[in-house]
């Protein structure tokens, strides 16, 4: 099933009014509303939101009475004259990383607040929660292309760095359609350690990327953060309007009074989520819906509810990859 680009509406965004606040302001309210609360909702167990935290090879030794076999390494073992197995260490700290489609269609919102505005939000919000824990946060920013790299880092100040990276960005004009194929590619060939890896964006993209992300979760923890904006999910009788796709600048016609068009875009919007949802359970990648129009603490919440009760997944495998 290919991944279905779905039309913008020529709506005005909401996303100039809310640049006003300082970034200081911005990250302190944050703190303040979101952080301070999903500490005490997750009991300090941030770990939940993440599946980071595993094993990573550390060496061989020779193998000994009730070692686990799955932990042979048969290659080694087949130019020795004993079998060896693969020990692991645990990750006491770990690098995440943020893939942050910051295309046209980011800037539309029908709400207070647009889609960038949502992502701004919930990547200050993750990468402060994981620098307080000694952990480190990096971000690749996607325009047309990938046209910012962030690497690592870990205190506060390097937050307010990621946050003024997206809020100050220029709102871009047409650039034709996004490849989110390009951003999941640089992630591979650049992330050499283990990390988590966080897709933010819409996914309102030429097809391709599948296989890009079924690449990335073969070693990395992959989060795919799903942008949406409720305006985009259904569309309301207006008569006949003029539609525009602010990536490309194609505007149609298009008659809404028509029952058959309403209920043709409702599917359309409930076929890419489920592609999108499906393709990441498919390659062992987290899921996780962000709307425009909702808490982003509850949200958070939920997911880490998810992730709490599905069985955890053993991370040797990956280390080993």
């Amino acid at each position: 099933m290919k991944n279905q680009r779905l039309p913008e509406r020529a709506v005005q965004t909401v996303h100039e009014s809310a640049s006003r606040d300082t970034d200081e302001q911005v990250l302190l309210r944050l703190e303040w509303t979101v952080l301070r609360r999903l500490d005490g909702l997750l009991q300090g167990d941030y770990r939940t939101l993440l599946r980071g935290f595993g094993l990573d090879f550390a060496g061989l030794r020779e193998y000994q009475f009730e070692d686990d076999v799955r932990h042979i390494d048969w290659n080694v073992t087949a130019r020795m004259t004993a079998p060896y197995v693969r020990q692991f260490s645990e990750d006491r700290d770990m690098n995440a990383w943020f893939l942050v489609d910051l295309s046209p269609s980011a800037d539309f919102g029908s709400h207070r607040e647009s889609k960038r505005d949502v992502a701004v939000r919930f990547v200050a919000t993750m990468a402060r929660l994981l620098s307080r824990h000694g952990n480190r946060t990096g971000a690749m920013l996607y325009g047309s292309t990938v046209d910012t790299v962030i690497p690592p880092g870990s205190d506060r100040r390097h937050v307010l760095h990621l946050l003024h990276g997206m809020r100050h960005r220029p709102v871009l004009g047409a650039v034709g359609p996004t490849q989110l194929a390009v951003l999941l590619q640089r992630a591979a060939a650049t992330l050499k350690r283990r990390s988590a890896v966080f897709i933010v964006s819409d996914f309102i993209s030429e097809p391709g990327w599948e296989a890009p992300l079924s690449h990335l979760a073969q070693r990395h923890d992959v989060v795919a953060v799903h942008m949406t904006d409720p305006a985009e999910q259904t569309v309301p009788d207006l008569g006949l309007i003029t539609m525009e796709d602010p990536e490309t600048g194609d505007q149609f016609f298009v008659d809404t009074g028509d029952p058959t068009f309403r209920e043709r875009y409702v599917a359309l919007a409930a076929a890419q989520a489920t592609h999108i949802q499906r393709t990441c359970a498919r390659y062992g990648a987290g899921f996780l819906p962000l709307a425009t129009d909702q808490s982003l603490l509850d949200q958070l919440v939920r997911f880490a509810q998810t992730r709490r009760r599905q069985p955890q997944q053993r991370q040797s495998g990956k280390a080993a990859a």
